[in-house]
């Protein structure tokens, strides 16, 4: 902690000379853009398919994997790299990265075009996140930052929960290009109000070579099995091709975590998970991220070709259960402070689970919007508000300050993995043509065991502050 003193130039840390709210509102900004573009593309899908009608379902899902892999397994690097190089140098990166290849996404002539820009695009993102939330972190006192990153995590989910509605505006109003367009004005006020407001964290002991080796397993673990579970249907893939696929990102994960346990530098410090609650709110984490990914692509799959819906139609429909994200958000963080996240995560579980056992018994193939799909949507906006960022607040409440950066990349990056594996199940049930009611119900069960799932893993979860003598 000295070093880090030593070295911080101090715009509004817990002394409070300053408001941290300058740092607060430009580190959002740019996570916002991050999250919006992680699920805005779900509602794009369609128009990209065609605007490029040669890429299968199954193709097309890369540009959407291929950016979410290498942004898990780059977020726990760039945590580090935060932490060693300077938080503020390593989130102004991250945002002119990020710029840069979303202007290249927009100008994508090709899907191996596209998908390379994506990947440019996830290196920029994984480099800016964690470093946001040290910024944070370091600018709030102790006693205010259990608020402060249950209202950053809010802001994430927010943009996530806001993506379809906003990409399917955007896309059917000026096309597809302008999904990653409109990342360029909002970031550029970050970068501007960055470079001006921001002080420099560094800690420069906790330099470390790269581990490019942990990296590779892990995408090549997490890959291989995405692209095992997506290619399932492909009469382009054999079966024991895809069941080799499986198994060799299999091996590359236990392969991840033995060489974790032994490399002098790995990517990830496995002893972040001797925290019991550390370890559960990440498992609880892969679980939500999973069923929140699958959510959202399965409500444009239903609203186009069950319910016929046009796509600024499905948009409109989809705005109220991400309005009621903020709200819930705000309140559960404020709670939280005070009783601990355990409460939140289980109540807001169990309310999700609710929207997906609506979304499985109660909508038909007649539009009925009021009655039968609303109530669902309100359900599920309120437990992504208590549970997202929940989650990202009690992955770092334990953690010592120097573990900041790394601990919550870890929390993300394992989120993302979730979203990996949410958009290839989806992917597989529903990706191909003349779909019916009867094909949802796989989709909406899963839903609901995996929010169950969820609300039991943080049954262990303990962040209950200590009680004052």
């Amino acid at each position: 902690m000295s070093s880090l003193a030593a070295t911080a130039t101090p715009p509004a840390d817990a002394g409070g000379t300053r408001s941290p709210w300058p740092v607060f509102w430009i580190a959002s900004v740019a996570v916002f853009l991050v999250s919006l573009d992680s699920t805005l593309l779900f509602a794009a899908f369609g128009s990209l398919r065609a605007a490029f009608p040669a890429a299968t379902a199954a193709d097309m899902s890369w540009v959407l994997n291929a950016y979410t892999v290498v942004y898990a397994a780059m977020l726990i690097p760039s945590g580090g790299l935060a932490d060693a190089h300077g938080r503020k140098r390593v989130f102004m990166i991250g945002v002119v990265l990020f710029l840069a290849a979303s202007a290249a996404c927009g100008m994508a002539g090709s899907v191996g075009w596209l998908i390379a820009a994506r990947v440019l695009q996830a290196i920029g993102a994984a480099l800016l996140t964690p470093a946001s939330l040290s910024l944070v972190l370091a600018a709030f006192p102790a006693s205010r930052r259990a608020v402060a990153v249950s209202l950053w995590g809010a802001v994430g989910a927010l943009a996530a929960a806001v993506g379809p509605s906003l990409g399917s505006l955007v896309v059917d109003s000026i096309g597809w290009p302008w999904a990653f367009y409109l990342n360029l004005p909002l970031g550029a006020l970050s970068l501007w109000f960055g470079a001006r407001l921001l002080g420099e964290v560094r800690r420069p002991e906790a330099r470390r070579p790269l581990d490019l080796v942990g990296m590779s397993l892990l995408i090549v673990g997490v890959g291989a099995i995405t692209l095992a579970i997506v290619q399932s249907e492909s009469p382009s893939w054999r079966r024991d091709e895809l069941l080799m696929a499986g198994a060799l990102g299999l091996v590359a994960l236990i392969g991840f975590v033995l060489w974790a346990r032994h490399a002098p530098a790995p990517l990830l410090d496995l002893a972040l998970f001797r925290s019991r609650t550390y370890r559960y709110v990440n498992l609880a984490t892969l679980a939500f991220g999973t069923a929140f990914a699958m959510m959202f692509f399965t409500f444009f799959f239903y609203m186009a070709q069950i319910w016929h819906y046009s796509l600024p139609q499905a948009g409109l429909a989809v705005t109220p259960g991400p309005l009621l994200v903020m709200p819930s958000a705000i309140l559960t963080g404020r709670l939280a402070a005070r009783h601990g996240h355990r409460p939140f995560l289980v109540g807001g579980a169990l309310v999700y689970a609710c929207s997906g056992l609506w979304f499985l018994l109660v909508p038909g193939v007649e539009p009925a919007y009021l009655t039968q799909w609303l109530p669902g949507l309100l359900l599920s906006g309120i437990g992504v508000g208590m549970v997202l960022p929940s989650l990202s607040g009690a992955a770092v409440m334990g953690l010592p300050a120097q573990h900041y950066a790394v601990g919550s990349a870890v929390n993300q990056a394992t989120r993302q993995i979730g979203a990996v594996l949410g958009v290839a199940l989806t992917v597989l049930l529903l990706g191909h043509a003349q779909l019916q009611r009867a094909d949802f119900d796989a989709v909406y069960a899963l839903h609901v065991g995996l929010a169950l799932l969820t609300g039991l893993l943080c049954l262990a979860v303990n962040t209950k502050p200590a009680a004052k003598a």
